[in-house]
């Protein structure tokens, strides 16, 4: 299916709705307005498989640019407005983009930007820019004449290093209205059809928001899309709209649990039946918690951006296997020694790779692709993990997170996972530092709810709950506090900032 579809057969139903204003878009809206985009993307010269770049806030008309453009046959850039400015850039000349549109609100970043290529504002006024509303003001809203669907090309959000794209093929189909695996998987995975009401709290330029609110539209469903995520916001989102699905990173979950428990229980979430969640592993007591208080209607997976291979759980089975992200759903996992050709054992811990049909590379980075296969064909997102005998993956972290201390390997998660739940802990990164005799030492940076309890009481507290659950080679050597740490609107953490700047220190 395809808004247009449903534009046709339900023109007035809410495509979108703002949470927080309460302002609509229906599907007959969002046709009109995609029609107009791709007219203007024609006029600028782009034909299929070339490059747009949209660089916005979270509000209605983010779709209209989205869907304009899947329509037109073009490959669409996201991207993050927390960027800094070179790593903007950067992202511009290396996807090739030809057009950029920006939210008028992003003024002061859009003026930093060195590249020089056609540039339109939109939702206001940027100085010495043309507006996207003046340029749409007088084209048809009917269909171009050469549709054909076109697909995101996004990037990381750059938390371990430059944002690097990821190149798919278009769809082999060129029809607009094709289905596609993820549609699919949304109806008999998850249960969504024209009658969800989605809650997105993410920013759109992340995959995840991005892929599975466009789904929501694809089934004829209403997104209720956050400008941006606030715990109650959410909470009273999901009971003013009664909200039947939503989908959350372990983040979110524990700013909801961190809420007073009087906040948590003035809200009505009955109507949820679908609670998605990924992009990192979730804590055992936290999910456990979630559960607890919505319900089993938390559903799990693991995937990436590049499209490799996915991994699902419901609550039941998790409640069974706890801590694991679930079985394949698509792909088959495979968990490799160190030199990504040998297979190991169930239980032993590996790198994991998906093997799968799905083909991506990263864009103008043929090192990094061929570094993400073995000679099988088979890729990695990067991750560490295993397999139990009924085929569950467990993640253990990134490997790139990794951290060795006097030759032992040391994975930060499992320290984050047992540290947050600590009820005077907001946030919680765990880093290697330098030490002159363990090359590294496990540093934990504690963002505590309240700074006033950043004191050397609070980190000989936090030494003592850590030694409940971890063993001496995991324990901090060094607690030091943060009043925010660096994460990113869609609740990833920028590890590499907060790293990098012990060993910054270290030589200086």
């Amino acid at each position: 299916m395809h808004p247009s579809v449903h534009a046709r057969a339900n023109p007035d139903k809410a495509a979108v709705i703002l949470a927080e204003t309460g302002e609509v878009l229906s599907y007959g809206a969002l046709d009109a307005q995609s029609n107009r985009m791709a007219h203007f993307f024609r006029a600028q010269g782009l034909g299929h498989e070339d490059v747009v770049a949209f660089m916005l806030d979270n509000h209605v008309g983010y779709y209209a640019l989205t869907w304009g453009a899947q329509r037109s046959g073009l490959r669409y850039v996201c991207i993050s407005s927390r960027l800094t400015q070179d790593e903007t850039d950067y992202i511009l000349e290396n996807s090739g983009a030809k057009l950029l549109i920006v939210s008028a609100s992003l003024a002061d970043a859009a003026h930093a930007l060195q590249s020089k290529i056609p540039h339109y504002a939109t939702g206001g006024e940027i100085a010495g820019w043309p507006t996207l509303e003046d340029a749409l003001a007088d084209l048809p809203t009917n269909p171009i004449a050469d549709e054909r669907a076109g697909v995101d090309m996004l990037y990381s959000s750059g938390t371990t290093g430059r944002p690097k794209g990821v190149k798919v093929p278009l769809p082999a189909e060129p029809a607009i209205d094709a289905p596609n695996v993820l549609t699919m998987m949304s109806a008999a995975a998850f249960g969504l059809n024209a009658d969800t009401i989605y809650l997105s709290p993410a920013p759109l330029y992340h995959a995840a928001p991005l892929r599975w609110s466009m789904t929501v539209h694809k089934l004829g469903g209403t997104v209720i899309l956050m400008q941006k995520f606030d715990a109650a916001g959410a909470l009273a989102a999901m009971e003013k709209y009664r909200c039947t699905a939503a989908q959350f990173v372990p983040t979110h979950f524990v700013r909801m649990l961190k809420l007073p428990e009087e906040a948590r229980r003035a809200y009505d979430v009955s109507a949820l039946r679908t609670a998605i969640h990924a992009a990192a592993p979730c804590p055992v007591p936290v999910k456990q918690a979630m559960i607890d208080w919505w319900g089993p209607v938390l559903y799990e997976y693991y995937a990436g951006s590049e499209g490799n291979g996915m991994t699902f759980t419901n609550s039941a089975d998790w409640l069974t296997h706890p801590g694991s992200v679930g079985r394949a759903l698509t792909g088959i996992v495979h968990i490799m020694a160190e030199d990504g050709e040998s297979e190991l054992p169930v239980r032993a811990e590996g790198a994991v790779f998906f093997e799968s049909e799905n083909v991506f590379e990263y864009h103008d980075d043929p090192e990094k692709t061929a570094s993400s296969r073995n000679s099988k064909g088979w890729s990695t997102l990067g991750d560490i993990g295993w397999l139990d005998e009924d085929g569950f993956l467990y993640l253990t972290d990134r490997k790139s997170f990794m951290i060795i201390s006097g030759g032992v390997n040391i994975y930060p998660q499992e320290i984050e996972n047992h540290l947050i739940t600590h009820p005077k802990v907001a946030d919680v990164a765990v880093v290697g530092g330098p030490h002159p005799e363990m090359g590294e030492e496990v540093i934990a940076v504690i963002q505590p709810r309240d700074m006033a309890d950043a004191t050397d009481a609070f980190r000989d507290e936090l030494t003592a709950f850590a030694r409940e659950k971890l063993s001496g080679v995991k324990l901090p050597r060094r607690i030091d506090f943060m009043a925010e740490l660096p994460r990113h609107d869609t609740g990833k953490l920028y590890k590499r900032l907060v790293r990098d700047a012990y060993w910054a220190k270290d030589k200086e």
